[in-house]
């Protein structure tokens, strides 16, 4: 394409420098590159903060936007489409952008109106359900996607049916170093003389470099001058999580192993120019990974470029850039076969010079400037394609069709209803009432309650979640009886329990809390004693006759089975309680009343949301469609002319054949039908759902009989329930967390674009 198609503004999206990082480093040296090699187009970045108070950025850096803040990416795309920028190059890795799987991206990416060229950092072959969503997402709201190597171009078609021709294979870019004898470079470091073998990078335990380290007594023997350079700092988040433990062990290792003066240990993020010398220096570089499935690394990248021999293990990348005698791959997890590629080389100088010549001859291919043409080259065929096939998705999109508004997060109410024991049922207006106690029932709904807003990346409460969620999941421990498997459900303000076995919908609530907790959590502690306690619950459930507490357990069971998918006990559970509710469905519905029992009461939607979840993971045709035929039948009679949402009421619910009851209505009854709508939702992708969903969500926002907000946005407190003159105003536990549940679920939909702008009906 001739000059005058080039773009007259790029925007490149993703971390940056001083950030410490490798994306951050990706996508400054991309922007300087092609700023560089297309001197005549304006090139800017907009930086993702992983923290509040960001980054010192330099002018390049025209926008920031908060990782955990979705509102933050809507503002994004407004600053990008009223500055015209031509195209968006995006970096793509799930673990940096916000939301379930990185989904606040797409907030972002459903308003920008200009072509999207994303390079994929990471690509899944087997992605979860979250991450195949995120994936599928981007797919559609890319007009080029990038990737680094064919692997991952094959990833892409298979696994996620993209055409070819919306492929872009371009290396990851690095430095063009001269050829250089690594004796000239030694001397700096201190180590001339020596062999020298080089591993650099953020530190973590996916490194691998314990096995390096186990490889080190037999090469020593062969080789004692040679000497090992561990360079980078420990990756920032996994020092927040538990400092520097790994690399204290890697230390203790060299010193067990006899190598302790053979290991050199450079704890810091290094320059570029720093970077070179370091690569300089070395003779034979190792990446010992443990996991295949890496798609790039840019680490190797850059000593590969660089003609430096490479000792691998056969990740994908590896594999690619080392075939035909550019590198030695060995075996994953193996310390002999590392010892032996590595004295191959060092036995073989001759070996060892033809295979640095191979990887410096390709290594022109990814230097800055050969890379930066290309990616300018992808640049104008995606605006080329956007040209001839105009994509109206994008150009309805105006301020006044935002996606669905929620209520900010609010938890002040939640929190003084709680103390180191757990959370109090009751509360007199806003003010908890201690002569009633605690509940398992109520703390469990907490707990998931936690886990959900520490999924969706709640950062600003992010300290106080971390603390509750250990207080509840200590107080559902206690409520075991590990005697009878039993939970306990009702506790006494001096922490005494009033009974020896709750009531079954209680022992359901707290399974379906666990589930969560041992698929959810990320504290490793909780997740193993969710497991725990889930499983010695589970028995108990065989023996329970309610359907609701069957409906709960299976809600649990669901969520436990994707940490432990192949518990046969869960397993044959599961298929237990799936075929209670069907048979239940067909022994009491009927065409005018298509229900489970022969009255409709409390927590209604979750029989049926149980069924979808069994319809889509068993799977099971019959029960997604029983559970969304009763959902729709529920939907229809929980409706009203006016269209807002009325659920039944328990001042004497609904009888088959007899008058429906329409007060009290219970906050906890439009919580259901959010989660269930949603969930039908994610199994059809029909519309409807979430316009049911959003319906039943606004009737805490005052869309009701009355007019009434039952959410209290002072404090993030929610009315115990919609009398026929009033609301009942007092703010219990059970009805508080009803209101944040579904705020938490439905925030969760609009990270996934589940909720995006439809009128009301």
């Amino acid at each position: 394409m001739s000059s005058s198609a080039l773009p007259a503004r790029i925007a490149f999206l993703g971390d940056y420098l001083p950030r410490l990082c490798g994306i951050a480093t990706f996508t400054h040296d991309l922007c300087e590159a092609v700023s560089s090699a297309a001197p005549a187009t304006e090139c800017y970045t907009g930086a993702v903060n992983d923290r509040a108070e960001g980054y010192k950025y330099p002018p390049r850096v025209r926008f920031e936007l908060q990782e955990k803040d979705l509102d933050s990416y809507r503002r994004a795309a407004d600053y990008l489409n009223f500055n015209n920028a031509d195209v968006l190059c995006v970096q793509h890795e799930f673990g940096i952008y916000g939301g379930p799987a990185g989904s606040h991206l797409l907030a972002l990416l459903k308003e920008v109106r200009m072509p999207v060229v994303t390079t994929l950092h990471t690509i899944l072959s087997s992605p979860n359900p979250a991450q195949r969503k995120v994936m599928n997402e981007l797919v559609q709201r890319s007009d080029r996607l990038v990737v680094m190597a064919r692997k991952g171009a094959e990833i892409l078609r298979e696994t996620y049916a993209v055409p070819e021709a919306k492929i872009d294979i371009i290396p990851h870019g690095i430095p063009d170093i001269p050829f250089m004898d690594s004796s000239l470079s030694k001397a700096q470091f201190g180590v001339e003389g020596r062999k020298v073998l080089l591993t650099f990078g953020l530190l973590g335990p996916g490194k691998g470099i314990e096995y390096a380290i186990e490889a080190l007594p037999e090469i020593v023997r062969q080789h004692p001058n040679v000497v090992y350079l561990i360079l980078g700092a420990t990756h920032p988040h996994l020092i927040a999580k538990e400092g520097e433990r790994y690399r204290l062990s890697l230390e203790r290792l060299a010193e067990e192993r006899g190598v302790k003066e053979h290991v050199i240990f450079y704890n810091r993020f290094v320059s570029p120019e720093d970077l070179t010398e370091f690569i300089g220096a070395t003779d034979i570089y190792l990446t010992p990974y443990l996991n295949e499935a890496q798609i790039t690394s840019g680490t190797l990248a850059y000593v590969f470029g660089a003609g430096k021999a490479v000792v691998s293990t056969p990740y994908w990348h590896a594999q690619e850039l080392l075939a035909d005698d550019r590198g030695s791959l060995v075996p994953f997890h193996d310390s002999g076969a590392i010892a032996g590629g590595v004295c191959a080389y060092f036995n073989d100088p001759a070996r060892l010079e033809k295979t640095r010549v191979k990887a410096y001859e390709m290594g022109r291919e990814m230097i800055w400037p050969a890379v930066a043409k290309r990616y300018i080259e992808s640049f104008q065929h995606a605006r080329a394609d956007r040209k001839t096939v105009p994509r109206t998705a994008f150009a309805g999109w105006t301020l006044g069709s935002r996606p669905y508004a929620l209520p900010p997060l609010r938890l002040d109410h939640i929190i003084h209803m709680s103390d180191g024991t757990g959370i109090f049922q009751h509360a007199i207006y806003n003010v908890p009432d201690f002569h009633h106690g605690y509940c398992t029932d109520d703390t469990a709904r907490a707990f998931i309650l936690c886990n959900l807003l520490d999924e969706l990346g709640a950062e600003s409460v992010h300290e106080k979640l971390e603390g509750m969620a250990t207080t509840y999941l200590a107080f559902l421990a206690s409520a075991l009886n590990r005697d009878t498997g039993r939970f306990r459900n009702f506790m006494s303000h001096s922490r005494v329990w009033l009974e020896e076995a709750g009531s079954e919908d209680s022992h359901g609530r707290a399974l379906w809390a666990l589930g969560i907790g041992a698929a959810r959590s990320r504290s490793e502690g909780r997740r193993r004693l969710s497991a725990y306690l889930f499983q010695h619950g589970l028995a108990a459930v065989d023996a329970f006759t309610s359907p609701r507490t069957w409906a709960f357990t299976l809600l649990g069971l669901h969520e436990y089975l994707r940490e432990f998918p192949l518990d046969t006990l869960a397993l044959s559970l599961r298929a237990e309680l799936t075929a209670r509710l069907v048979m239940l469905w067909k022994a009491y519905s009927t065409d005018d009343w298509p229900w489970f029992e022969n009255s409709a009461t409390y927590d209604n939607a979750r029989l049926s949301q149980a069924l979808i979840l069994s319809g889509q993971n068993i799977p099971d045709a019959e029960a997604l469609d029983i559970g969304l035929k009763s959902l729709g039948w529920l939907a229809s009679i929980q409706k009203t002319q006016a269209g807002h949402f009325r659920p039944i009421g328990s001042n004497g619910f609904y009888v088959k054949d007899g008058a429906r009851a329409d007060f009290d209505q219970q906050p906890v009854e439009a919580q259901a039908m959010v989660s269930a709508c949603l969930e039908a939702f994610r199994a059809t992708q029909d519309a409807i759902w979430a316009r049911e969903a959003k319906r039943a969500f606004e009737w805490f926002l005052g869309r009701n009989d009355l007019g009434l907000p039952l959410y209290d946005s002072g404090n993030g407190g929610c009315y115990d329930g919609l009398h026929s003159d009033r609301v009942n105003e007092n703010q219990g536990a059970e009805s508080s967390l009803a209101f944040h549940l579904s705020l938490a679920e439905m925030s969760h939909a609009e990270s996934l674009n589940a909720l995006s702008y439809t009128p009301r009906p």
